[in-house]
């Protein structure tokens, strides 16, 4: 089965592919360094629109 790699879009194989989802180790590190940097974040529900955590008073933790 043929998949894309999620960082470069090119076509590999899934099955015996040890970098999986990705085509190759470079690919790989590529999407590690983005999220080591901060380019991906998962947002949780304490954050405004902005990415803010909110002030205290916000919060009524004051």
């Amino acid at each position: 089965m043929k998949i894309k790699c999620s960082t470069c879009k090119k076509k590999t194989e899934w099955l015996d592919n040890p970098y999986r989802p990705f085509c190759s180790e470079r690919c790989k590190l590529i999407d590690l360094g983005a999220w080591a940097s901060g380019k991906y974040m998962i947002k949780t529900g304490t954050e405004d629109e902005a990415g803010q955590q909110p002030s205290e008073e916000e919060t009524g933790n004051a």
